[in-house]
Formats: C-alpha cells, sequence, structure tokens
C-alpha cells in the first residue's frame, strides 16, 4: 500500500467516525420533536424484533408532537410498548388509529445529563480517529520501501487529518450542546 493510499483510508475513516457521531446525536432528543429520536426503537412484530421506522410513518404536527401511524393497525399496543421500553421519556398515547407523543420540555438537570451523553459520543469520536491515526502510522512503519522521509510526511499529514477531524467534532458538539440548552 502506498502512502498516499494509507493517507486516503485515514481520512475516510475518519470522516466516518465523524458521521457515525452526527448520527449517534440525532437521537439524543432536545425539546423539539424529533421523529429521529425513535431511531433505536425496535418493536416486537409477529415473533421477531423490527425498527420502529419499518412499521409506522412518523411526522411532526407541531413542535413538540409526533404523531405516529401504523401500517398495521393491529401493531399498535405492540409500538406503545416498544415506545415506553426505549426509555426516552416519552408517555406515548393511543387512540386506536395512531399514537401521539407530547415531547415534554427538558428540566435543568435532564438537560446536564443529554451534555454529558453527547460529550461522552464525542469523547468516543475522538478516540476513533486517534485509533485511525494509529492504525496509519503502523502501516508505513511496516513499509519496508518508505523512507524515513515519506514517514515523517505521512506522520505529519494524518496528525493534520486528526487535528481537521477533531476540530468538526468539537464544531458539531457545541452546536448540539447550544441546542440542548436552549429552552
Amino acid at each position: 500500500m502506498n502512502m498516499n493510499d494509507i493517507l486516503k483510508v485515514a481520512e475516510e475513516k475518519m470522516n466516518a467516525s465523524v458521521k457515525a457521531m452526527e448520527e449517534r446525536f440525532t437521537t439524543v432528543r432536545t425539546g423539539r420533536a424529533n421523529p429521529s429520536s425513535l431511531n433505536g426503537v425496535m418493536v416486537e412484530y409477529y415473533g421477531s424484533l423490527t425498527p420502529l421506522k419499518q412499521l409506522v410513518t412518523i411526522s411532526v404536527p407541531e413542535g413538540n408532537q409526533l404523531l405516529i401511524k401504523p401500517f398495521d393497525k393491529t401493531s399498535i399496543n405492540d409500538i406503545v410498548k416498544a415506545i415506553v421500553a426505549a426509555n426516552l421519556g416519552y408517555n406515548p398515547t393511543s387512540d386506536g388509529e395512531s399514537i401521539r407523543i407530547i415531547v415534554p420540555a427538558l428540566t435543568e438537570e435532564r438537560r446536564k445529563e443529554l451534555i454529558k451523553q453527547v460529550r461522552k459520543i464525542a469523547e468516543d469520536a475522538k478516540i476513533a480517529i486517534r485509533n485511525e491515526r494509529r492504525d496509519a502510522l503502523d502501516k508505513v512503519k511496516k513499509d519496508d520501501a518508505a523512507s524515513e522521509d515519506d514517514e515523517k510526511r505521512v506522520e505529519k499529514e494524518v496528525q493534520t487529518l486528526v487535528d481537521k477531524s477533531n476540530k468538526k467534532v468539537e464544531e458539531i458538539l457545541k452546536q448540539k450542546e447550544e441546542e440542548l440548552m436552549t429552552v
């Protein structure tokens, strides 16, 4: 593997780590209704666990409300149970046709818990980025054809990628923290 390939792979993996963090951030709910907060909910449907989004359409009729319409009306009770079991702090109500969730406003204490949670997610992303740096540098050191100058150059470029990725992580984290603190 040549030096440019190593750099390219490292950059792709670091970008993937940032993307994964962003996706995990969507599951952390803010005071507003967001259908993606239900992404992790799994429903017992005909004997197998099925992702909620495969069984329903989710809309946001108002800023603090989610409206869930199941494709199969007989699964409503299972969906309600799954939402409650997911421990998201939601209290779903059903009218037999659809399920409504009023998203409660966040308390100050809950906001602080959520900020700790997003900081942990961001730290996990930074760890993944550092691991990619280590992997890339290991590949360079194992390459017998690499000169000492090549090693130094790649080391510098990989560190630049790490710095760039960490900066993205910090920016996204800052936005999410601000979103969580906004009442």
